[in-house]
């Protein structure tokens, strides 16, 4: 059994990986949110703010894997899930950031992902990072990963596509550590 925490389990992207994780017996899912999820299944719901460390930290205990996916001040909420990681000893993260973080001069709506990337990059844990393209509701699985220094290409993805990676490395967790992905359609 793998101990999953979805941080903003309320997004839409979230919710796509979370219905994507239903599908395996094995994950056990914990949801945090700032309000209560419309659906929650069979999983524990967290109530809590990424902005507020004892939160974050009652959210870590017994967890294997992290996987965020927040909008809003990136830079605090990231450091406080690593924080919270790192005291608790939970070593494993998978977080959504955003396509183009890399490109000069960086435009002002993407400084706030570009802020969680950095903070996550430095941690020094097992972290993966994706860069997804703009996502659709497309019912498809069909994506392609560029890592970190290429030039992103593709189009926009689905979140089924994103859902299904990221389960992929739910399952296997050694996957893509230290990766920095474009995730995109091909």
């Amino acid at each position: 059994m793998k101990n999953i925490l979805i941080i903003g389990a309320n997004g839409s992207l979230a919710r796509a990986v979370i219905a994507a994780a239903e599908r395996h017996p094995d994950f056990n899912l914990t949801l945090f949110a700032r309000r209560a999820p419309r659906h929650t299944g069979k999983h524990r719901v967290i109530i809590g703010d990424a902005l507020n460390p004892a939160d974050l930290q009652n959210a870590m205990q017994g967890q294997d894997i992290v996987y965020v996916n927040l909008a809003g001040d990136l830079a605090a909420m990231g450091a406080n899930i690593v924080a919270a990681m790192q005291a608790v000893g939970v070593r494993r993260v998978i977080a959504v950031s955003s396509i183009g973080i890399y490109e000069t001069p960086l435009r002002e709506i993407l400084r706030t992902y570009r802020a969680l990337a950095d903070v996550i990059e430095q941690s020094g844990l097992d972290y993966t990072i994706l860069r997804p393209d703009w996502f659709t509701d497309a019912d498809e699985i069909d994506y392609q990963l560029t890592p970190k220094g290429q030039p992103e290409t593709g189009s926009a993805v689905s979140r089924k596509s994103i859902a299904d990676f990221v389960c992929r490395i739910f399952e296997q967790p050694e996957l893509w550590v230290g990766g920095n992905l474009n995730i995109s359609k091909p």
